[in-house]
């Protein structure tokens, strides 16, 4: 099982090696590949150390699967070079996700659309990913009729220069380069991504139309305000979700507490909510202030929070490659 990484060097990449590792993935060899400017750079993996080679090197090596984290214009170049020598790549980019041709896969959620002709497979993003671990078990028993979704995002979700930019910040840095438009410690961004016609961001936007389409239906209602917050790691989101059928809240807790995936955090009378810190290097999606809108009938809120990192990038990529083996696809 020859498994490359493209893009090992970035903050992504790193994590998809990490969760490699922890989880024991069946690797007879590992391709490490990054941009020119880290190739022959060494990264270390289950103790041996491993040479970052170019993209032609590594489609050269024809990996089984290449798990892709090096930004969409890189995807959309060297993804369907990987696959035309049988490679099957599973994206971390926005390249591919609404590609009527490509699958957008929650393994919690729709890893069975996946077939042996799916070459290039995407990883949706990552607030995305979260909201439909927790709301898919609900809306298969209660019907989802309107989201309304506020994220509270971490800035590891913008890389590694935001994280410098925030320390930076903190630390009275003059120097530090700037990645947002504004100082980020201290404060918070109404703004991800750039903003389009609508009014709206292409991070809102996601949310949006990926929601729909690995949930398989586009009768749900989805709008979203997305923010970003001087938090390192971990996205939060405050959900509001309308259901076409009524629902009873002890019911809601226990589909909760048995969906795959899920924990429910959930006691007010002893403080236990979750936080971007409980979620911290975890793979599951955390599920709290569960509670009926009293506003207006069939509706729901609640608080979701994950590592955006691990659930929202490089695990969920990890288990779509699990989920082919495991399945022989």
């Amino acid at each position: 099982m020859k498994i490359a990484v493209v893009g090992a060097t970035g903050l992504v990449g790193t994590k998809i090696l990490q969760v490699l590792e922890e989880r024991n993935f069946p690797i007879t060899l590992l391709i490490p590949i990054a941009s020119e400017k880290s190739v022959g750079s060494e990264i270390t993996f289950k103790g041996k150390n491993y040479k970052v080679i170019n993209m032609q090197e590594g489609i050269a090596q024809k990996p089984d699967i290449a798990l892709f984290s090096a930004g969409g214009n890189t995807s959309l170049e060297y993804a369907p070079q990987f696959a035309a020598v049988g490679t099957v790549v599973i994206d971390n980019s926005s390249a591919w996700r609404m590609s009527a041709q490509h699958k957008l896969v929650v393994p919690e959620v729709n890893a069975a659309v996946l077939t042996k002709n799916d070459k290039i497979i995407a990883n949706p993003n990552c607030s995305t990913i979260q909201m439909v671990v927790a709301l898919n078990p609900l809306h298969k028993k209660y019907k989802i009729k309107r989201i309304v979704v506020s994220t509270y995002q971490s800035v590891t979700g913008t890389g590694k220069k935001a994280v410098d930019q925030l320390f930076g910040e903190r630390n009275n840095d003059t120097l530090t380069q700037k990645i947002y438009p504004y100082q980020i410690d201290l404060n918070l961004l109404p703004h991800i991504d750039s903003f389009l016609d609508n009014g709206y961001t292409k991070e809102e936007m996601k949310m949006v139309n990926e929601t729909k389409k690995i949930m398989g239906d586009d009768t749900i209602a989805v709008t979203a305000t997305t923010v970003r917050v001087p938090v390192i790691g971990g996205h939060s989101e405050a959900v509001n979700v309308e259901f076409e059928n009524e629902f009873d809240l002890l019911e809601v807790r226990k589909i909760l507490e048995n969906a795959e995936g899920v924990v429910v955090k959930d006691d007010i009378a002893q403080l236990q909510y979750p936080m971007p810190i409980d979620a911290h290097e975890k793979d599951e999606v955390f599920v709290g202030r569960i509670r009926r809108d009293e506003t207006q009938p069939k509706t729901l809120n609640m608080w979701i929070v994950a590592d955006n990192l691990r659930k929202g990038a490089a695990t969920n990529a990890v288990q779509i490659a699990e989920y082919l083996i495991k399945n022989k696809i």
